[in-house]
């Protein structure tokens, strides 16, 4: 009964997704996921309430994965290596196949976003992340651009607009271009000028 439930949710956090990307968030309603699922209104508000729960369930295993990075990133050391490896680990699920949908859900609804209580605890973890990325240089180009290496894995969703792009090979260019933002933290030259 459990697997039940659990792939009912997943079932229902699929379609949702689905017709945020297509329709967005505000023009798309409960009913209209209903619908779409073949099930009652009734069925689809065990799992959940609102619009805003579905968002939270995306929202809550990124936070989560989120957390465990920056505990990661806190017992190593403050280093290049470091850094490289914590941008890579936080890419990796970004570009499993089941999360390219929640990327571009992110991308076409941050302003629904900005206002749920996800998307500010999103924001925080995020700076979270970034100070970890730029531990033992806390100039403000160091912050700057490790800031910029999140975004770049975020951005590439959008910015990249090659076509029949690989979500592989859009990886591998957002994590070059991370770092190369992140290859120049903690230089000399930065921290005097900073």
């Amino acid at each position: 009964m459990r697997e039940s439930t659990g792939g009912t949710r997943e079932r229902i956090q699929a379609v949702a997704l689905e017709l945020f990307t297509e329709q967005g968030y505000e023009k798309t309603s409960l009913r209209e996921i209903a619908e779409r699922l073949n099930v009652t209104k009734a069925a689809l508000y065990y799992h959940f309430k609102s619009k805003d729960e579905i968002v939270n369930s995306f929202v809550e295993d990124r936070l989560h994965r989120m957390d465990e990075l920056i505990a990661w990133a806190r017992t190593q050391p403050a280093s290049l290596a470091t850094r490289r490896a914590l941008i890579a680990r936080y890419a990796e699920p970004m570009f499993a196949s089941e999360q390219s949908s929640v990327m571009r859900f992110f991308e076409q609804n941050q302003t629904v976003l900005k206002s749920l209580a996800a998307g500010q605890q999103m924001r925080e973890r995020m700076l979270g992340l970034a100070n970890e990325l730029c531990r033992g240089d806390d100039s403000p180009s160091a912050q700057l651009r490790a800031t910029l290496s999140l975004f770049a894995v975020h951005s590439s969703w959008f910015a990249v607009r090659t076509p029949n792009i690989t979500d592989e090979e859009r990886k591998k260019i957002a994590l070059d271009v991370a770092d190369e933002l992140l290859a120049a933290i903690g230089r000399r030259d930065d921290a005097a000028q900073g």
